[in-house]
């Protein structure tokens, strides 16, 4: 699976540039070009690194830093910006940023300063792979034998709702887009519809909540995806 970078700069030129030449290398990269659209994005998805240009409209490369530490302590940061003052950097590092490196600069440092902390983070999808079984509320889950229980008896998971289950728990409390499921679950397919995993969930939900019209783990979010909180 490839590594995701959250990219937020506003010069569209330069964003197009370190965009193509990260996607050569083969990194997944999610483009952002001011600071709250940034928020909204790392809330919303699972990513391995963060490249933050410090001056952005709405809200400044600091700004984002610190409410990506509010919640995630592990992933990455890179600062890239055009300011080279001393200040800049330790106010950046201070913030939780691991890296900083100023602008004009070397495609070849930079790069290998992205591969660094790409080495350096966990894997997002490593939870996933690793997930053998789960319990939430009075249910069971095991992903090996697509087994499950619940307050009233045992049922057999097909193997998409066993893989949908799985990336929705292992995202925990994160929102996974429609998108990002049909990619990763119906890539072999040719016309999948956001439609059908509305019908998955709505199976959770018979399947996992004391009361189905009421969920308190699987829930939609219009427009954007889906979420599981356990």
């Amino acid at each position: 699976m490839k590594r995701s970078i959250l990219l937020v700069e506003d010069e569209e030129n330069l964003l197009k540039a370190i965009r193509l030449n990260l996607e050569l290398e083969g990194y997944e990269v999610i483009p952002a070009i001011d600071g709250e659209s940034a928020v909204t994005i790392f809330r919303s998805s699972a990513v391995d690194l963060v490249i933050l240009d410090v001056m952005l409209p709405l809200l400044n490369g600091f700004d984002v830093c610190e409410k990506i530490r509010e919640t995630d302590r592990e992933v990455p940061v890179l600062f890239l910006t055009a300011k080279a003052q001393g200040e800049d950097k330790v106010r950046g590092l201070r913030l939780g940023a691991d890296d900083y490196i100023t602008k004009p600069f070397n495609l070849e440092e930079f790069l290998l300063r992205v591969n660094n902390l790409l080495r350096r983070s966990p894997k997002k999808h490593l939870a996933q792979e690793m997930l053998q079984e789960f319990r939430f509320g009075n249910n069971l889950v095991n992903f090996s034998t697509y087994e499950a229980s619940n307050a009233v008896g045992s049922l057999q998971l097909s193997k998409r709702e066993a893989e949908l289950l799985k990336l929705l728990i292992s995202r925990n409390g994160q929102v996974v887009s429609r998108g990002e499921i049909l990619e990763l679950l119906w890539k072999n397919e040719e016309s999948p519809t956001g439609r059908a995993i509305d019908n998955y969930i709505l199976n959770f939900r018979k399947y996992f909540e004391e009361n189905p019209r009421a969920p308190r783990f699987f829930h939609s979010i219009r427009g954007v995806g889906y979420r599981f909180t356990g």
